[in-house]
């Protein structure tokens, strides 16, 4: 028999190697694991985060067809691997679109060495052209035209308030996970966005 099959693997070896596989995703799996553990598992009756925390299998990421604004598609997926903040507006851009750019651009800035990796993506909801001033100022951030009704069904927000209203969190695996609430407070933002990356990093 075994002269017959001679590479195939002994019972303890194949055991072995599903332990191997399975050791592997847990690595792999475990800078989530950790972000999530501190977050639901841990104090659950006394949280002290500010944003909202998101059940991110009511709200998974819609089939969007999602395009940069010379028209070349480009889907949220290919920023997986990093932690996403992300706005959704039109594209004419009013103040409080501004404040939210402002915003997104320094709190990625203000976690120092750990910025590299937060991405900025505005979802723009229409198809008016941006002013180049604003393309200029906050450069860096990806800016893609998306459906607005697929984003408004997609991303919830607070009672009295609309989608553009706010910033939201999207975690490297690409699970939507945290909204921040209109008008927000910096710091307390900040704070939030800290322990999300000090309890996701490996090591």
């Amino acid at each position: 028999m075994d002269e017959a099959n001679p590479s195939k693997p002994e019972p303890k070896q194949r055991k072995r190697g599903r332990w191997m596989l399975w050791l592997v995703l847990l690595v792999c799996a475990s800078p989530m694991i950790a972000s999530y553990f501190t977050y639901y598992v841990i104090k659950p009756e006394k949280r002290n985060n500010y944003g909202t925390l998101i059940d991110q299998r009511a709200h998974p990421i819609p089939a969007m067809a999602t395009t940069t604004l010379d028209g070349k598609p480009a889907a949220l997926e290919q920023f997986k691997g990093k932690w996403i903040m992300l706005m959704a507006a039109p594209g004419a851009c009013d103040e409080a679109c501004h404040k939210q750019l402002f915003a997104m651009r320094q709190l990625r800035t203000m976690q120092g060495k750990e910025m590299e990796r937060i991405e900025r993506v505005w979802l723009i909801t229409d198809r008016e052209p941006l002013d180049t001033m604003v393309i200029r100022e906050y450069d860096g951030t990806h800016m893609l035209r998306a459906d607005a009704q697929a984003i408004a069904s997609w991303l919830p927000a607070d009672p009295g308030t609309s989608v553009s209203d706010h910033i939201y969190m999207i975690d490297p695996l690409g699970h939507l996970m945290m909204r921040f609430p209109k008008d927000p407070e910096p710091r307390k933002v900040h704070k939030d966005i800290n322990k999300l990356l000090k309890a996701s990093s490996v090591g």
